[in-house]
């Protein structure tokens, strides 16, 4: 009865310990117009200092960029986006939804702003299956692509 009540206890403390797994982080840092991370790590070098400066830099050469742009490829589960403000002078954000309307009706979103320079911030979410994309209203970024499998 003992290693039966043992083994029981055992079983649950495993489950329970599996079961809340540790979130994964994706780390992203944001410069004027564009996440690094998306374009291979190579910083463009734009300067920004309002939106519409990104606007008008995206505008000419943000097709160009998405086309090699990486697109991040994670699992389903507890994901934190941890995103940092990298000398943009100005309050930015993040937004991460469904890559189509269908998919913004189903799949689940997340998004804040109050990224001021220098600062980083975690955004949590449950991510499920399906094709996202993310970027940054304040910082006008390309919408880059995320897909989950």
């Amino acid at each position: 009865m003992k290693n039966t009540i043992l083994n029981i206890l055992l079983s649950a403390a495993l489950f329970c310990s599996v079961a809340q797994a540790a979130p994964s982080v994706v780390e992203l840092r944001q410069v004027p117009c564009q996440f690094l991370e998306s374009e291979q790590g190579t910083n463009h070098g734009y300067k920004s200092a309002k939106i519409g400066d990104c606007e008008a830099i995206n505008s000419k050469s943000g097709k160009a960029r998405l086309a090699s742009a990486k697109t991040l490829e994670l699992k389903p589960g507890k994901t934190i986006f941890r995103v940092s403000n990298q000398n943009v002078p100005y309050e930015l954000g993040f937004w991460l939804r469904g890559a189509t309307l269908a998919g913004r009706a189903t799949l689940p979103s997340v998004s804040g702003g109050g990224l001021t320079t220098g600062k980083t911030q975690d955004y949590v979410i449950d991510l499920k299956p399906g094709e996202y994309i993310y970027s940054c209203p304040l910082n006008p970024t390309p919408d880059y692509r995320l897909v989950v499998k």
